[in-house]
């Protein structure tokens, strides 16, 4: 029995020159798994929202479509969870649901924290406030909101981005389960837990166009080539990768770039970080890993002194206190992007820097054309960085931190949302700085770029570096090391 179905949707977005869906059909069977794959930026996350009904009832864009009803009773997991919190603390954000629903007063403990059980999120005080959560924790949030809707129709926009790869295994085995007998529309990149739930493919092209619609292995075994092309994540994309592009053993050398001991990083004078001793050399890729709510974000806020620390804390040999503008020797890519965002376009927000530093005009721009077009952003370069699918945005805020090619680059997830081909030349791109002695740390949940480019591997757990390990890139060092602190 068809549930949903739109004809010949047609929607543009203000200030584009092209539509974004031209003449656009899909209908869904009641029930059904369906999967919508396709490049970054390609209009999966506007599709759902169209889907649900959010386009144009609540965004205001656009669009023409013949006789579509969105669904009765549907909920949906927005890719950035800051997007659809509407109260500000953990338990109020459930029970703004639940009083919706009209459950009772009196039981609405119990279902709150059934539903936070449900996601895995353990909360000493179910009143904490949401703008203190890591973004695996929002995640989870945001899916036990979800869920408390019982809904008939889930719509599901990379509903696991932010979280590591235990918590992504246990999401997808919950939303197996809930989802058994509803219709499920998933967006998704990181695509191996889902394929043993859905059922459908639907492939797009970068243009929005659907070039595939059908059972998910006829989808991989006859479009392979395409979705190659396309930068569409598929089952053994990685390995075919690591086969054509080897890399190298990390040689890294030279005087110590930086050095913690004893170092311990502060919130409303709480600890929230600890590391014993942590030495980093020039030219070194260092991987972040932990679990959600660990305190591997927190690290890199410490790092960039956006909270307090006490301990040693040198870069370069100078203790940081006393280095005038920590921005001219490291810079940080946030997890959620928009955080950083400052201009009004994508072209001037990678400028933003340089203009503030009063570079030569004509550098300036060559610069900005080398990044726009390095990070496929060319086409872009007009639109506010907030009309960007996440895919760009991640990419705008990776290539508007480097601008000023600083020696020592943190970034907080950098690859989540995007497809292959823009994951893999972002891999590129920051192999080829490292090897000219540019110094990598990361936070990444992704197995391969861990056991594939990383020299070393620092594992935080309950806001504790408790060790670091040497990968099998990494030759011989006598200086890295590090050992665990306690508060």
């Amino acid at each position: 029995m068809e549930q949903l179905a739109i004809r010949n949707l047609r929607l543009k977005f203000p200030g584009e020159k092209s539509l974004l869906f031209r003449d656009l059909s899909l209908s869904f069977k009641e029930g059904e798994k369906v999967l919508l794959l396709g490049p970054s930026g390609c209009g999966k996350s506007t599709l759902l929202q169209v889907l649900s009904g959010l386009i144009p009832r609540s965004i205001d864009i656009p669009m023409k479509a013949e006789n579509y009803a969105p669904p009765s009773s549907w909920g949906y997991v927005f890719q950035d969870p800051d997007s659809q919190f509407c109260m500000p603390f953990a338990d109020e954000e459930i029970a703004f649901v639940l009083e919706n629903l009209g459950v009772p007063r009196h039981e609405m403990d119990g279902r709150i924290q059934r539903h936070l059980r449900e996601v895995g999120l353990h909360l000493d005080d179910l009143h904490t406030n949401i703008s203190t959560l890591s973004g695996g924790m929002k995640q989870r949030l945001a899916i036990a909101s979800v869920l408390a809707l019982q809904p008939e129709v889930l719509f599901l926009d990379e509903p696991t981005a932010m979280l590591d790869p235990e918590g992504t295994k246990d999401i997808w085995s919950l939303l197996k389960q809930v989802g058994e007998d509803k219709t499920v529309l998933v967006v998704e990149h990181k695509i191996d837990h889902v394929l043993e739930f859905i059922e459908r493919i639907i492939l797009f092209n970068e243009n929005g166009e659907i070039i595939a619609d059908g059972p998910k292995g006829i989808i991989f075994s006859r479009y392979r080539q395409v979705m190659r092309n396309q930068g569409i994540w598929y089952p053994g994309v990685w390995e075919e990768h690591l086969r054509q592009q080897p890399l190298p053993p990390v040689q890294s050398k030279g005087d110590l770039l930086l050095h913690l001991q004893d170092f311990k990083g502060y919130r409303k004078k709480e600890p929230k970080i600890a590391v014993e001793d942590l030495k980093v050399i020039p030219g070194e890729w260092i991987v972040i890993r932990g679990e959600n709510g660990a305190g591997k974000s927190t690290f890199l806020h410490a790092l960039m002194q956006f909270i307090k620390h006490k301990g040693t804390y040198e870069l370069l040999g100078t203790p940081i206190k006393k280095l005038k503008n920590i921005v001219d020797y490291m810079t940080f890519v946030f997890q959620n992007p928009e955080f950083q965002f400052v201009a009004n376009t994508v072209r001037e927000e990678i400028a933003y820097s340089l203009r503030i530093e009063k570079r030569d005009s004509v550098q300036i721009e060559e610069t900005v054309q080398r990044l726009l077009h390095l990070f496929h952003l060319a086409d872009h370069q007009h639109k506010n960085p907030f009309q960007l699918s996440m895919g760009q945005k991640r990419r705008l805020s990776v290539a508007a931190s480097i601008v000023k090619e600083q020696k020592l680059m943190l970034l907080d997830e950098p690859t989540f949302g995007q497809d292959s081909r823009n994951t893999f030349a972002l891999l590129s791109w920051l192999e080829e700085y490292r090897q000219q002695g540019t110094t990598i740390i990361m936070v990444t949940h992704d197995d391969h770029i861990s056991d594939h480019y990383a020299s070393r591997v620092l594992t935080i757990k309950d806001r504790q570096l408790i060790s670091d390990e040497q990968t099998r890139r990494h030759e011989a060092n006598p200086i890295a090391g590090t050992s665990g602190g306690a508060f």
